[in-house]
C-alpha cells in the first residue's frame, strides 16, 4: 500500500446546465451523469488512476447507492479493506447542480458518512499496510472527526513515517476551527481553497491566511486559487504556482483531483513545487468532464 485516504463517499447525481429550481414547475436539463462522489472517494479514485496503490477508509450503507459506487471502486482497483457498512443507514448521497458558468450547488444526504469518526481509524492496521501517506479529506463535513483524539492519531501515523495531509471542505462546522488547530501540529501539508482559508482564519487574502495557518503549526500549507493555480507556504517557500489553461465543463471534485495530483507526485519523490504543480494539472484533468472523477478517464 501506498497510501490511505479516510473521508467521505457518497452517490452523486450530477445535471447540466440548471441555473434555477423554480417551486412548482419541472425543469429540464441537457446532460446528466450518476457516479461516486465525495471528498474521500474522489481523492482515493484519483490517486489509483495516477498507479498510487490506495486504501480507503470511508463508511457505506447496504443498498443499492453502495452497490453502485462499490462496483465503480472495483474498477480502479481501490483498496476497501477499512470501508464499513453501516445496517439501516443510507449510503450517502448528493445532488450536484451545474449551471450555465459551470458551477455546481450541491444537495447532500450525509446517510452513513455520520457513523465515520475516530474509532473508524486503525492507525495500527492503517501503518502495518506499509503506506507512505495518510490523507483526510472533506475534514469538516466528518463530524465524527472533529475529535481533540484525532491529533494523536495523526501522531503516532506521523511518528511510524507516514506523510500527513489534510483537506477541509466548505461547512458551518468551520465556524469552530478549534479542533483543527489542536491537530495542524501534526499535519505535514494542510490544504484549503481560497475561501475556505479565509473563512477558517478570518484573514483577508489567501496569502495571509496560508501564512496564519503555519504559524499555528502547520508544517506547509497550499491554497488551491481556482484558475490562478495554488499557493504555497512552507519554511522554504512563499509562491504561487500558476494554473494551467482550460476548458472547463464543471468545476466538481478540481479540489480532491489537486490533492490526488499532490499526493501522487510526492509519492514519487517529487519535491513540493513539483506536486504543486502536478495538483493543478490533475485539477485542470477534472474541470473538463461533468462529475468528480470522469476527468481520470478520459484523454
Amino acid at each position: 500500500m501506498d497510501a490511505v485516504v479516510v473521508g467521505n463517499a457518497t452517490l452523486d447525481v450530477i445535471c447540466f446546465p440548471v441555473d434555477d429550481v423554480p417551486r412548482n414547475d419541472s425543469i429540464s436539463f441537457e446532460r446528466s451523469l450518476v457516479s461516486p462522489g465525495g471528498c474521500g472517494s474522489n481523492t482515493a479514485i484519483g490517486l489509483c488512476a495516477l498507479g498510487v496503490k490506495t486504501a480507503l477508509v470511508a463508511a457505506l450503507g447496504y443498498d443499492d447507492a453502495a452497490f453502485l459506487v462499490e462496483r465503480y471502486w472495483e474498477r480502479v482497483g481501490l483498496d476497501r479493506r477499512f470501508v464499513r457498512h453501516v445496517n439501516g443507514i443510507q449510503t450517502g448521497t448528493s445532488v450536484g447542480l451545474v449551471d450555465s458558468q459551470r458551477q455546481p450547488r450541491f444537495i447532500h444526504a450525509t446517510g452513513a458518512n455520520a457513523h465515520l469518526g475516530i474509532d473508524s481509524l486503525p492507525v495500527d492496521a492503517i501503518i502495518s499496510t506499509g503506506a507512505r501517506a495518510l490523507h483526510i479529506a472533506g475534514y469538516f463535513v466528518l463530524p465524527g472527526l472533529l475529535d481533540s483524539r484525532l491529533r494523536q492519531v495523526l501522531a503516532k501515523a506521523r511518528q511510524a513515517g507516514l506523510c500527513i495531509s489534510l483537506d477541509v471542505v466548505n461547512s458551518p462546522h468551520m465556524d469552530d476551527p478549534s479542533m483543527l488547530w489542536l491537530c495542524l501540529p501534526e499535519i505535514d501539508i494542510f490544504l484549503c481553497n481560497a475561501v475556505e482559508a479565509q473563512r477558517i482564519t478570518g484573514e483577508p487574502d489567501a496569502l495571509q491566511a496560508a501564512k496564519n495557518l503555519r504559524r499555528r503549526g502547520a508544517h506547509a500549507v497550499v491554497v488551491k486559487l481556482g484558475a490562478e493555480g495554488c499557493w504555497l507556504e512552507s519554511q522554504e517557500y512563499s509562491q504561487v504556482f500558476p494554473g494551467l489553461p482550460a476548458s472547463v465543463v464543471d468545476t466538481t471534485g478540481a479540489g480532491d483531483a489537486f490533492c490526488a495530483g499532490l499526493i501522487a507526485a510526492l509519492l514519487k519523490d517529487a519535491d513540493l513545487p513539483q506536486a504543486c504543480e502536478a495538483g493543478n494539472a490533475a485539477g485542470r484533468r477534472m474541470v473538463s468532464t461533468l462529475g468528480a472523477v470522469a476527468g481520470w478517464f478520459t484523454r
